[in-house]
């Protein structure tokens, strides 16, 4: 009986471990995408996802056989919503960044030590980069919007993810060396906004900036991605400073502290 609570704490972390991954796409994943990624075995992965589609969490899409969020996500994620009514301050600046550069611009926030992008709203450059949707998360350091965020962390939080950071940033390790993102960290507190120069996906640009909570803390991000040649190095000091205001817009709105003022 002593061992229930942990194992009890040990089951709703593996649950909320495979909502995640289910999450990370409209379309769902497999089941053997689930299995490879949470590194559980697959009739423990398979019992789990039955729960939780027994519950209505999660839906068995029989077209493609993937697994998908189920209705009761979006029960829970409306109430959740009105806790957290961010689309109303972020909206007014993704849609100001996208008229004003013809980029795709996105809003993103932390959760632990990843991003996950919330909202986007479409430019209106024919051309764009599809790396970056509603849904999508990417490990702190990686991504415009990850590397924004973490440049600003406090030293001790952001050595301890460098540290480990093969094991942090997984199959994005490769084109994100601890080297390359401490050089990238680098340049962001300089210039108070990132360039992710095509590394998550060649040829695919981004840029962001952090926006800051009460604490001066960063907890969000604004991005613009597209393709190379609408980032050249004349354009990104215009970017920067547009994404550096709307960044400091909604800090301000939160009642957050000055952040990573527009030069």
């Amino acid at each position: 009986m002593s061992n229930s609570p942990v194992q009890g704490a040990q089951v709703v972390s593996r649950l909320a471990g495979l909502l995640r991954l289910v999450g990370r796409s409209a379309g769902g994943m497999p089941l053997a995408g689930i299995v490879r990624e949470s590194g559980l075995t697959r009739p423990t992965v398979h019992r789990l996802l039955s729960s939780m589609a027994a519950e209505g969490l999660l839906d068995h899409d029989p077209a493609n056989g993937n697994w998908v969020l189920g209705p009761e996500m979006l029960l829970l994620g409306s109430v959740a919503s009105a806790r957290f009514p961010m689309e109303d301050i972020a909206r007014p600046s993704l849609r100001r960044l996208a008229e004003a550069t013809g980029e795709s611009a996105f809003f993103s926030i932390r959760r632990g030590t990843e991003t996950v992008c919330l909202l986007r709203e479409e430019g209106s450059f024919p051309v764009r980069s599809f790396v970056l949707r509603e849904g999508v998360r990417f490990p702190l350091g990686v991504a415009s919007a990850g590397t924004a965020i973490m440049a600003f962390l406090p030293d001790g939080e952001r050595e301890g993810i460098l540290q480990d950071w093969e094991a942090h940033a997984g199959t994005f390790a490769a084109g994100h060396t601890a080297g390359i993102v401490r050089e990238n960290l680098e340049r962001t507190r300089l210039a108070g906004y990132s360039v992710n120069p095509g590394l998550v996906l060649e040829g695919s640009w981004g840029m962001g900036a952090a926006v800051f909570d009460r604490s001066g803390k960063p907890a969000w991000a604004l991005s613009l991605t597209g393709i190379e040649p609408r980032f050249k190095p004349e354009r990104q000091e215009e970017l920067g400073g547009l994404l550096l205001a709307e960044a400091h817009r909604i800090t301000q709105q939160l009642g957050g502290g000055e952040g990573a003022l527009p030069r």
